[in-house]
């Protein structure tokens, strides 16, 4: 169990002033939710599990310690050029490594094998005081498998670059990387923001050109634009090495390697240094929930066994993905993943991590085919891999405490209650999850419905619906939707006309005027409604003309559709820079009014019939009219705000497309008279598919 020593007693702040003091036994969980109260022993057993594992962590040096295996496996070097390689292969007879530095020759440099079945070589500078392996050359690790005289070839586990040259082979190569003069950070993290809002990248499209952009590339053309547009943090999606481009990154062969494909390491430690030099925090979008199912360059079949770092058998397969799952309570397995964190904080210097594949690691049916209800016994009982969710308490207990300023985010569609608790209470320990049901939301209602017949109280409710004191990150449409087969919110709004009508010199169209409305309604609304922090992905703010596809062989390997147009928004004649500056204007709104870290939004106003939504968030009054045809002169609203009013936003605005129906001038004056259950109200004019927002004038 966890000693007095390290477990400490704590309070929670809550709504209304209450002061709650929690239990120490992992159930703080029941006393903010009391539909928990049932499963209190098994939210102890939870606690109780975690628990001892931390502590057999603290007798082992504790975290500090122990998140370090990077330092003490793979290669590393001394001061003096000596080379120490270390590798984990228990199942392994013998090993040797090999590499250019020997020519190959496996009975050059035998390694030795200790009671861990971890083997180890050790290698002196040469005479001019020069490590053996020279930067940047090939290596590998050769292993023979006991009772047999098969000879297996696998890249180091913990190896850091790893290359691919598609001329000679399809599978990687491991590189031995220690450059004369390794990149040196120049600027600080970022401190953490209070309203998170990010921009999810993959560094691999951000080109206008049919080919992969690089590290430098991004760095130059896309920081800058992120940074005008004012987002404070940046997703990276597709960091960690995969072997397969079209996997979006999901499909990790080296953990510890940045992907070669956009440049070599020193490049990505400058992206996220020059991203730190404008106050954006970097996210690393980390894959722990699964790994590639590959051999020869993967970490399957590692040392001849199945079960090295997986679990054994049909436990350690994932059907739907065609990949490996990893042993999350095993004690190598977890120094594995956990140091694997560790190293992308300090030799990369990122911020923190977007988790993918949570709901994978949490359930053992892994969501395939599983639709959740809300019910509470789903997140009980059987269903639960408590290893998996033991590993993620771990991961984030072990961040918050050595990095207070990190971030972490769930890719969780199941909605575990605690997800986004802390450890201590008996939470799972992320900051943030993912609302993956709104931009499910947006596809169903544009695919389906036609916009007059949209239900303002079920869009209300979506946007709305989620658990109190827990942090959720609201997003418009996610970059699967961008995907062949899909469509993004531009597309299903105007389809082929972004083709031939998005053009200042032609006329304005009914399908262009409402897709661009709607287009700024959704993601406002969202924005102000839909969370505690915002994301959106690269391109969407624009709306960006076409959908995105990989180079597969169903497509003739084309880079064609496997990129981001920023030349549209160099065309100053083309409508894209009208949703780029309406995406920028709510971007630096909300940096200046907070409202994503405020308390949740009291909506005041649902009206079917007018199809109006009013709310009030961050002292600031959201009105909406999603009617296709109607404006209203004099509608009336509620709100606790009182006193002169002005406008902060407007949707109307002829430099974000509008019809500049609204006087940008206009003073609002509140009468103090109840509406709406508020204490006043106060009139506007708000035309049709038209939103406002306003704030104090004084």
């Amino acid at each position: 169990m966890l000693t007095d020593d390290f477990a400490d007693t704590f309070q929670t702040e809550v709504e209304k002033g209450r002061v709650l003091t929690m239990p120490k036994d992992g159930t703080g969980l029941a006393v903010l939710d009391p539909w928990l109260d049932p499963f209190r022993d098994q939210l102890k057993a939870r606690y109780a599990r975690y628990s001892d594992w931390r502590y057999r962590i603290e007798k082992e040096g504790g975290y500090k310690h122990f998140t370090e295996g990077y330092k003490y496996f793979g290669f590393n070097v001394a001061s003096d050029g000596t080379i120490t390689y270390r590798e984990w292969a228990p199942n392994a007879e013998t090993a040797s490594l090999i590499g250019d530095f020997n020519n190959w020759d496996a009975e050059a440099h035998p390694m030795k094998k200790n009671e861990q079945g971890v083997f180890e070589i050790t290698l002196k500078p040469d005479a001019s005081g020069r490590p053996q392996i020279p930067h940047n050359s090939k290596v590998k690790i050769t292993m023979t498998l006991p009772g047999t005289a098969e000879r297996i070839f696998r890249l180091p586990a913990w190896i850091r670059r790893a290359t691919q040259d598609l001329t000679v082979s399809p599978t990687y190569d491991a590189i031995f990387w220690n450059p004369d003069k390794p990149y040196q950070f120049r600027h600080l993290r970022p401190k953490r923001p209070e309203s998170l809002r990010i921009y999810e990248a993959h560094v691999g499209i951000s080109s206008s050109e049919p080919r992969v952009a690089t590290y430098k590339e991004f760095t130059a053309n896309v920081i800058p634009l992120i940074a005008y547009l004012g987002y404070n943090a940046i997703q990276l999606m597709a960091i960690m090495e995969h072997v397969y481009y079209a996997s979006f990154g999901y499909q990790v062969t080296s953990f510890f390697a940045p992907s070669s494909r956009y440049g070599n390491p020193e490049d990505l430690k400058e992206l996220v240094d020059v991203a730190h030099s404008y106050g954006i925090a970097v996210l690393l979008d980390v894959v722990h929930s699964h790994a590639s199912n590959n051999v020869l360059d993967g970490l399957n079949m590692f040392d001849g066994t199945d079960h090295c770092y997986f679990h054994e058998g049909g436990r350690g397969r994932h059907d739907l993905w065609n990949s490996r799952l990893f042993n999350y309570g095993y004690r190598p397995v977890m120094q594995f993943l956990l140091s694997n964190l560790r190293y992308w904080m300090d030799e990369y210097q990122f911020d923190g991590f977007r988790f993918d594949g949570v709901t994978s690691m949490l359930y053992k049916h892994h969501g395939i085919g599983y639709g959740f209800s809300g019910n509470y016994h789903e997140y009980f009982g059987d269903l639960v891999d408590e290893d998996g969710l033991m590993y993620l308490q771990l991961a984030n207990d072990f961040l918050h405490e050595m990095y207070p300023n990190v971030i972490t985010i769930a890719e969780d569609v199941s909605g575990m209650p605690g997800s986004c608790r802390p450890v201590r209470e008996g939470g799972v320990g992320f900051d943030y999850r993912l609302a993956m049901v709104v931009p499910d939301m947006w596809i169903k209602l544009l695919k389906e419905q036609k916009d007059e017949d949209w239900n303002m109280g079920n869009i209300v409710h979506t946007l709305t619906n989620r658990r109190h004191l827990e942090k959720a990150i609201a997003y418009c449409e996610s970059h699967d939707q961008a995907l062949v087969g899909d469509k993004t919110i531009a597309f299903w709004l105007m389809d082929k006309e972004m083709y031939t009508n998005m053009s200042d010199l032609t006329e304005r169209t009914p399908i262009i005027d409402r897709g661009m409305a709607l287009h700024k309604l959704i993601r406002l609304i969202t924005h102000g409604l839909g969370g505690e922090g915002y994301l959106n992905f690269e391109g969407n703010e624009f709306g960006h003309p076409e959908w995105l596809d990989f180079p597969r062989e169903g497509n003739q390997s084309s880079f064609h559709y496997a990129r981001r147009q920023w030349n549209v928004l160099d065309d100053d004649l083309l409508r894209y820079k009208y949703l780029n500056e309406w995406d920028r204007a709510l971007q630096q709104t909300e940096a200046q009014y907070g409202w994503l870290h405020h308390p949740q939004a009291y909506i005041s106003r649902k009206h079917e019939g007018d199809k109006v939504i009013v709310f009030e968030r961050g002292n600031l009054l959201f009105i909406f009219n999603f009617h296709p045809t109607q404006s209203f002169t004099d509608y009336r609203v509620g709100t606790n705000i009182s006193g002169k009013l002005k406008l902060v936003l407007n949707s109307d605005d002829p430099k974000y497309f509008g019809y500049g129906r609204i006087n940008p001038r206009c003073e609002y004056f509140t009468t103090a008279e109840p509406w709406d259950n508020r204490d006043n109200w106060v009139q506007v004019y708000i035309p049709s598919r038209t939103a406002i927002v306003l704030g104090k004038a004084d």
